[in-house]
């Protein structure tokens, strides 16, 4: 908002809770997605919220299209990113960039909770693994 901008112009035109029954469930844990374009007309950011279960980890993946920024609120995952790996544990978040494949693992004996953000409406995955799609 600019200085000279009146606040009576701004609205909130989407809301969100996170919620198991919203979510996209896979093999490995779920997605829920918070905002998008397609939930916030008019936005220009990606936002969600993962979980992964314990022993699992999802598909290798890369985002042609944006790039990545995780934050690990619960639980501890090795984060795979190129033919690098980092260990991160509560509080910690990530940068993956444009089109650099990458995947997280959950060792731990919880489940990773994070929420992950991308600079795009429209947030595109291309798998390098079997798996379902997300």
């Amino acid at each position: 908002m600019t200085d000279n901008q009146d606040q009576s112009d701004v609205r909130i035109q989407y809301t969100n809770v996170v919620d198991a029954a919203a979510a996209n469930q896979f093999g490995w844990g779920s997605i829920q997605w918070l905002c998008n374009g397609e939930l916030a007309a008019g936005g220009d950011l990606t936002f969600g919220y993962v979980q992964i279960e314990p022993g699992h980890k999802n598909p290798r993946h890369y985002h042609p299209n944006s790039s990545e920024v995780l934050f690990l609120i619960e639980g501890e995952l090795d984060h795979s990113i190129g033919e690098d790996v980092f260990h991160l544990t509560p509080g910690m978040s990530i940068f993956i960039p444009t089109g650099v494949a990458h995947d997280a693992r959950n060792q731990g004996n919880v489940t990773a909770r994070m929420v992950v953000a991308y600079p795009t409406e429209d947030r595109q995955a291309v798998m390098l693994e079997a798996g379902r799609d997300e």
